[in-house]
């Protein structure tokens, strides 16, 4: 370890764009590795507003040796890291659609006259940790029509739209000032290429202080935030290439929210560098699938109807089938999500250990528009996981109770939120 001690607030500088660090041994107090300030606790909320298929998204089974689910097997090598849970719903939170505002917030008659939300889970976590961090919390979207749809909500019940443009969120993070400052700050990166490249002097001189075990967590920090710069230039290079000419009539047109998955996924990229940096402790990240036309399923194949009345399938076969592919590439990208958080140190935890990761939807099942059984996992954050925690189907227990265990698992000192009525005690291990 480093006898450079520095501060856990520590950035690299250069060229008017900021760089936050990942937590390092060096950043932790010299004294014995016992009393070091354990690793900030984090929460990551995911929410698909359509939902997946609960058949094969719920085990058949319950307790610690249930057998994986179709869906679940997909995360078959974390199956000690996450928990599912079925049998809840928030109460009198009902009426189809007009329930995906209130995933976080379990407001109540979201379709009667007069409706008003309340602040979402994201916002009062917030609240309650003060200002820890430059973001408080960062809400973000794919495919989001943000006039509409967001997971985030203030105390007045306001919402917070959802940030879907993933350079955007990019430059927020890394270039500071006004306006007319961070043009001339996107100038001179476009110059560089690269927020690393105008950073390069001061991570070479920064990292050779380090010790091993640092300056490999550096390493693959950096390489998360190369590899999103990448993936964000590529797409600026496809935008700027000339079309070819067409040879026949235009086919319907199908926008950039056709790359669904590519999108969630550079989110999910976005979330984990933010999460890491201590930029923010809470992101939440609404998919919103009812927007989502025609999508891709694979390189070379769309589907035949877009995103919402694919989950209207009557149980017709193709539909199933391609809403069937479409759930189990979510499990990819949540296997992949979980692999990186595992893969990256936090102190001495992982990052996964310190960060929860919530991933549901306020539909139960979206071909019938219930609002009952929701499809609920949770992975990461300490919790004690492995095992599918089920609830009465016919007569569920709030939503409300397992955030309320998440708030207290982060720390904080709150009895209470939304509909609940206690905590789920399965969780942290002392279930009666």
């Amino acid at each position: 370890m480093s006898s450079h001690r520095r501060s856990r607030r520590h950035f690299l500088r250069a060229a008017g764009v900021t760089l936050a660090l990942p937590l390092l041994d060096c950043m932790q107090p010299a004294f014995s590795q016992t009393a070091a300030t354990p690793p900030p606790k984090r929460m990551l909320l995911i929410s698909n507003n359509l939902g997946v298929l609960p058949k094969p998204f719920f085990p058949a089974a319950t307790g610690r040796e249930y057998e994986l689910s179709p869906y679940l097997s997909g995360l078959a090598d974390f199956r000690h890291e996450f928990t599912v849970l079925s049998g809840l719903s928030h109460p009198g939170v009902a009426g189809g659609h007009s329930t995906e505002n209130c995933f976080l917030t379990a407001a109540r008659g979201p379709t009667k006259s007069g409706f008003r939300n309340q602040i979402s889970l994201d916002q009062f976590a917030a609240e309650k940790l003060g200002p820890v961090t430059r973001f408080p919390t960062l809400n973000l979207g794919v495919n989001i029509d943000k006039a509409n749809r967001s997971l985030a909500w203030t105390r007045d019940g306001v919402l917070l739209p959802a940030e879907d443009r993933a350079s955007v969120l990019f430059e927020r993070m890394f270039v500071q000032g006004d306006a007319a400052a961070v043009q001339r700050q996107l100038q001179r990166l476009e110059e560089r290429g690269s927020i690393l490249d105008a950073l390069l002097d001061e991570t070479a001189h920064f990292r050779r202080d380090l010790g091993r075990d640092d300056r490999s967590r550096l390493d693959q920090y950096l390489t998360s935030v190369r590899e999103v710069e990448e993936r964000l230039q590529a797409a600026r290079e496809w935008e700027q290439r000339p079309k070819p000419q067409a040879t026949q009539s235009p086919p319907v047109d199908i926008h950039d929210n056709k790359l669904f998955f590519e999108k969630f996924d550079l989110m999910l990229s976005m979330a984990q560098i933010a999460l890491e940096s201590d930029s923010t402790r809470i992101v939440t990240l609404m998919l919103d699938a009812f927007a989502t036309p025609v999508f891709q399923l694979k390189p070379e194949q769309n589907t035949t109807d877009g995103y919402h009345n694919l989950s209207h399938h009557g149980q017709a076969e193709d539909k199933v089938r391609q809403l069937e592919d479409a759930d189990r590439k979510q499990m990819a990208l949540l296997h992949k999500l979980l692999g990186r958080l595992a893969s990256r140190r936090d102190g001495d935890q992982r990052l996964l250990d310190s960060t929860q990761i919530l991933y549901g939807s306020n539909m139960g099942d979206s071909n019938t528009h219930d609002n009952t059984n929701l499809p609920i996992l949770v992975a990461g954050g300490g919790f004690r996981h492995g095992q599918h925690v089920a609830f009465k189907h016919d007569d569920n227990k709030p939503l409300s109770n397992l955030f309320v265990t998440m708030l207290q698992q982060m720390g904080l000192e709150v009895e209470s939120f939304g509909s609940s009525t206690g905590t789920i005690r399965e969780l942290v291990g002392d279930a009666g």
